[in-house]
């Protein structure tokens, strides 16, 4: 059995009910051992569940649920791993509209844009504002952050709080 030394949370922002065992054998699968999550009512889409799930396992692990969960249909989700030692962090985020979304991330989860992605955008906005602002926009996955953001607040009793202004 491989060490555990990585960490996560997936969050299942909406899910068919019919999807819901589906979603749980394939992140079982994903992390090695069988598990079951509490599903609640999805009160911004109706007819559709969510669930928080914080899982252990062996670094990769984080990749392997999104890649699980990949392509559903109707199914909205992220996948977070933390930085532990000798590995980066990763977040994942997936809808139906957009696809999927992955992005390294810091010890403390900010995103890490690499530095051939952000000459990408410098080269393709060449001297237009408006254009380097999309670019970093993408490069952020801003655009599955504003899909996904009505899903993560959508429960008075949401184990995560998000901040959205300090100081």
């Amino acid at each position: 059995m491989t060490a555990l030394h990585a960490r996560g949370v997936l969050f299942v922002h909406s899910a068919p009910r019919a999807l819901c065992p589906h979603i749980e054998w394939a992140a079982g699968r994903a992390i090695d051992r069988a598990v079951n999550f509490k599903w609640v009512e999805q009160p911004v889409l109706k007819g559709v569940q969510r669930t928080e799930f914080y899982w252990e396992g062996a670094p990769g692990t984080g990749a392997k649920i999104a890649s699980a969960l990949r392509g559903w249909e109707h199914l909205r989700y992220e996948v977070t791993e933390d930085a532990s030692a000798g590995n980066d962090g990763g977040r994942w985020m997936h809808t139906p509209d957009l696809g999927i979304y992955y992005a390294q991330t810091d010890a403390v989860g900010n995103t890490v844009i690499p530095e051939d992605r952000l000459r990408y955008a410098m080269d393709v906005a060449g001297s237009n504002a408006l254009e380097l602002h999309r670019e970093l926009r993408l490069a952020l996955g801003q655009a599955w952050d504003d899909e996904l953001e009505a899903f993560r607040h959508a429960s008075s009793d949401n184990q995560v709080v998000w901040l959205h202004k300090v100081g």
